[in-house]
């Protein structure tokens, strides 16, 4: 079972990162990675927080930090070092099949610390501020989606450990949201 699933992840590896290529997300996707790019938008949620809730602002601030922090931490510290499974672009019975687009590092590949955080901090972000609006909701899930599926693309990762590190993302912010939710309640009340 274990080998149909590995054969299924290399498969649709394949297809990501050969099979899509066209110019744009050539052009696109690899910036889709860098801190510069997405930082950026972490800024905006904060000012976001601070201008329309105040000092009350910094909770959410916390929990955008604690999510990406925890993610990080269990996806790079924990997982990564004990599963040890390699980069696709430092395989070396794969790398002359694989279109590697971004440098490759010397890290693990399982599970995804970029997936993690992002969809960590989309969860974290949804359930905090999911009520408030409803385009929270798709706008983070679409953006941590991007990053994640760029991690393909560019040959970093395989499929299975960006989905496996969205999902452990997802989990870490949904757990930061139910830490933090007495806090929600109490200092922002059922408005958000």
């Amino acid at each position: 079972m274990l080998e149909l699933i590995q054969r299924l992840d290399i498969k649709v590896f394949q297809l990501i990162n050969t099979g899509l290529s066209n110019p744009l997300f050539d052009a696109v996707l690899p910036w889709c990675r860098e801190k510069w790019f997405w930082m950026p938008a972490y800024w905006f949620v904060a000012a976001f927080s601070l201008l329309n809730f105040g000092k009350k602002g910094w909770i959410i601030i916390l929990g955008m930090v604690l999510s990406a922090g925890l993610a990080d931490f269990t996806s790079s510290s924990i997982i990564k070092k004990n599963v040890q499974r390699l980069r696709p672009c430092n395989d070396l019975e794969r790398v002359e099949s694989i279109t590697v687009r971004v440098p490759c590092g010397s890290g693990y590949s399982f599970t995804s610390s970029h997936a993690a955080n992002h969809f960590a901090v989309a969860v974290f972000l949804i359930g905090f501020l999911g009520n408030l609006a409803r385009w929270v909701k798709p706008v983070a899930l679409s953006w941590a989606a991007l990053i994640a599926f760029s991690q393909v693309y560019v040959g970093v990762h395989y499929p299975i450990d960006v989905t496996m590190g969205g999902l452990l993302g997802a989990l870490i912010g949904w757990l930061v949201v139910r830490s933090l939710g007495t806090f929600k309640v109490r200092l922002f009340g059922a408005k958000i």
